[in-house]
């Protein structure tokens, strides 16, 4: 199989089931930033942290793409699940959502409280979780804007919204575990 097509050359692209849309549709810019999010967390899970922390890593970009798939599939080559719109075989349950809980718990049971805004960084692998915290926020913002064009399953925007908090709780344990200072946000009076 080659890698290049041809097929998008006139600016569109093929979603799963076949039917082609303008690569600047909404549901291209909702999976391309997935996918743009999934690389960034790559890029984090290769800095010097937690053999733990590189798991849950791993099982959460796997878990993206899965969200990616989601996206990428338009509601009419869906299935109809207990009422709800799945890809065969696939999709983002429940439990994934609570892991990510189970894990935002465990980290601030060993984090002090948080009294006030943190400024990212401090580390290099901080400001990289911040940046991947950034990039699903705007993943879960455009997943939205798709849902309110035509149905998206709601566990996918769950997860994401899920997982921005995920990555701001793993950003404070990263700092805490690396001694990096975190900058409290002061604002001016």
């Amino acid at each position: 199989m080659k890698i290049y097509t041809k097929t998008g050359d006139t600016g569109t692209t093929a979603l799963f089931g076949g039917t082609r849309v303008p690569k600047d549709h909404i549901r291209i810019e909702s999976y391309g930033t997935v996918d743009e999010l999934n690389s960034h967390i790559g890029l984090l899970r290769d800095q010097e942290m937690d053999s733990h922390y590189k798991e849950v890593l791993i099982e959460v970009q796997d878990r993206l793409f899965t969200v990616g798939a989601i996206l990428a599939t338009p509601p009419e080559k869906a299935v109809k699940k207990n009422g709800e719109l799945r890809l065969q075989n696939l999709g983002i349950i429940e439990s994934d959502i609570e892991f990510l809980e189970k894990e935002i718990d465990t980290m601030e049971e060993l984090l002090p409280p948080m009294t006030h805004f943190i400024l990212p960084g401090g580390h290099t692998t901080v400001s990289y979780c911040h940046i991947a915290r950034c990039v699903c926020r705007r993943a879960e913002r455009l997943a939205v804007h798709l849902d309110h064009n035509e149905p998206v399953d709601e566990n996918a925007i769950k997860y994401l919204n899920r997982l921005s908090d995920y990555l701001f709780v793993l950003a404070r344990k990263l700092s805490y575990d690396l001694e990096a200072a975190e900058v409290k946000w002061i604002p001016r009076k």
